[in-house]
């Protein structure tokens, strides 16, 4: 059998990073840059105001004090958003909103608390130094200077400095788009009633789900029954549209397994069918259909997100750049002794208690207990060659509460 780390290599291998685009702010979000930004302005793009108060020549009011307040004449009002240049003649003042341009010849701001707010003529109160309140030109951001680098993350933070900088699109490597396939006769709609031997389809809406959380966007999520044409009718409709497809299903050793028999049980049509040495996720199957790679998971919904969380997940991760591409792995004192087949790599559900440093394993290893893997927050990742951890031991573990 294939080992984990073996199998690991040949999807991260398959699954490879696409041409950096340029996409909207919105569109951005939560993706890698593909290149550095450099500023096309500065911040601030002119000197303004940091308070609401009155723009004056510092000189004028350096004499300025509660019991002796300097009167000035107020001969403008600029508000937030005034264009047109204005020149402080000396003996004057003007009343400033904040954001608004400073008026040239004004060396300080007062603000409106140290004044009795006059709109004719200004009592001001106290004195002020050079340059007090006023947000100088390029203080925050010269422009030609690199004020975001390639493979940061677009935060809400770095979408408001772009959009602060006048860029409405940022170079960013795009979502992978992801076509998942649920096989399988008896499955139906969530919603539907069921007939007898129909179960309600659940693998589809869950790999979805780690897909989006994952960051990558998903094409569709359509049902195909264990009918080769049918699969590949599904196929032909919505690869062209996916960077990558993940099917669920169909890969075992008995009957009616469409996948593979829709690309040949020797894997004779640009997929492979292996056996990997894990519990649980031991059938899979991976390769490229009219170029488009593929990788074919086992049905079992518990084999099924495990094995996307230990193939697929991390190389998405990396070909889009994202950081952390694998959960953390943390260390644990296991509550209660676990055994484990020999020679196979064992992944069971968990509860970690971060506080006490322990972990308990949670339900049973069968691979359709999905129940247990729900309230799970954790994955003990038990080697191939152990098939007994006495209680009180140091554990690996792989926190899925961690993005």
């Amino acid at each position: 059998m294939r080992s984990v780390e073996e199998h690991q290599r040949v999807v991260a291998e398959l699954i490879t990073a696409p041409p950096g685009i340029r996409a909207g702010l919105a569109d951005a979000q939560g993706l890698a840059l593909a290149d550095d930004v450099t500023a096309p302005l500065s911040l601030p793009v002119f000197d303004n105001s940091a308070m609401d108060g009155y723009a004056v020549r510092a000189e004028d009011i350096a004499s300025a004090a509660p019991e002796h307040p300097v009167k000035l004449p107020v001969a403008e009002d600029i508000p937030a958003g005034r264009t047109d240049t204005l020149t402080l003649a000396p003996g004057t003042a003007h009343r400033i909103m904040t954001g608004a341009p400073v008026p040239q010849g004004a060396t300080a701001v007062v603000p409106v608390e140290n004044t009795d707010a006059g709109t004719e003529t200004v009592a001001i109160y106290a004195a002020v130094r050079e340059g007090r309140h006023i947000r100088r030109a390029g203080e925050d951001v010269t422009a030609g200077t690199t004020v975001l680098r390639a493979g940061q993350v677009v935060t809400p933070a770095a979408m408001g400095l772009a959009a602060a900088l006048g860029l409405p699109e940022l170079p960013v490597i795009p979502r992978q788009r992801v076509l998942v396939i649920s096989t399988g006769s008896e499955l139906v709609s969530p919603g539907t009633p069921l007939r007898p031997g129909q179960i309600y389809e659940s693998n589809a809406v869950m790999l979805a789900a780690a897909l989006r959380d994952a960051g990558a966007a998903v094409v569709a999520t359509p049902t195909a029954g264990d009918d080769v044409a049918q699969f590949v009718a599904v196929l032909d409709r919505y690869a062209a549209a996916a960077d990558l497809i993940i099917t669920s299903g169909g890969v075992s050793a008995g009957a009616y397994e469409v996948v593979k028999d829709a690309f040949g049980r020797a894997g004779d049509q640009g997929v492979q069918f292996v056996k990997v040495a894990m519990q649980p996720g031991m059938p899979q199957g991976i390769g490229r259909v009219a170029g488009t790679p593929i990788v074919t998971l086992p049905g079992n919904p518990v084999s099924a997100l495990v094995s996307f969380e230990v193939f697929i997940r991390p190389a998405l991760r990396r070909a889009m750049g994202l950081p952390e591409p694998e959960r953390p792995r943390r260390s644990a004192v296991l509550t209660e002794t676990l055994t484990s087949p020999s020679g196979k790599r064992q992944f069971r559900r968990g509860v970690l208690d971060t506080t006490a440093g322990t972990v308990t394993g949670y339900g049973p290893p069968g691979s359709h207990h999905l129940r247990w893997l729900a309230s799970a927050n954790c994955l003990l990742d038990i080697p191939e060659e152990v098939t007994e951890i006495p209680a009180g031991s140091q554990v690996e573990v792989w926190d899925l509460s961690a993005p």
